[in-house]
């Protein structure tokens, strides 16, 4: 093979790598602006909260692990079978994500909620009341709940901005390594390589 086959060879394969990698650096990137929209800026805009999902109650639905996004509802919307998160003691941080199962109404018109989990042989063992719901589950993205588990709590001021740094260096290196690649490949004008041998 010659110098010229052999260094069109290397170009070649050069090119499949680099295109490889810039096609799963895009995807990558894709990923983590969507897993951002729908974990940080969706719940923000809506009032909803992130929480992982941290037992086997809702199997197989909502597995542990489970990142659900709870937007508030109003107490008299819910119906039966709907998924809903509640206080376990009213004005307490505790919450429980759990099916309503049933739905009482008193004579003075107060209601009261009796919830399930999915996997559960048995209802909780307490009434719920409206001013303990905390909302119903909006939607549900599986694994990426340990992740927002890791990244809560004091771990948070020092997790997020290096991700967020790394993430921003990584794009300004997928960039800069785009534009120095696609200068080496222009090829130079026949009055820059001298003049053609005839």
């Amino acid at each position: 093979m010659t110098d010229t086959g052999a260094a069109k060879t290397l170009t070649q394969e050069r090119s499949l790598w680099y295109y490889l990698g810039v096609g799963l650096s895009a995807a990558m990137l894709i990923i983590v602006v969507t897993l951002a929209v729908m974990i940080i800026l969706i719940p923000k805009a809506s009032g909803s909260i992130p929480l992982t999902v941290l037992t086997s109650s809702m199997e197989p639905g909502l597995p542990p692990g489970t990142l659900i996004i709870v937007r508030p509802i109003d107490p008299e919307n819910i119906v039966i079978g709907t998924v809903v998160t509640y206080q376990i003691r009213s004005g307490e941080p505790d919450v429980i994500t759990h099916r309503v199962m049933e739905i009482n109404t008193s004579t003075d018109g107060s209601r009261s909620f009796i919830f399930k989990g999915d996997n559960n042989s048995d209802p909780d063992p307490d009434p719920v009341l409206p001013l303990q719901i905390k909302g119903d589950v909006w939607y549900s993205i599986p694994w990426v709940g340990w992740v927002n588990t890791a990244i809560n709590g004091s771990n948070r001021p020092w997790i997020v901005p290096v991700v967020a740094a790394a993430l921003f260096g990584y794009a300004g290196f997928t960039v800069v390594s785009a534009i120095s690649s696609r200068r080496r490949r222009t090829p130079k004008s026949d009055g820059e390589n001298g003049p053609l041998a005839e």
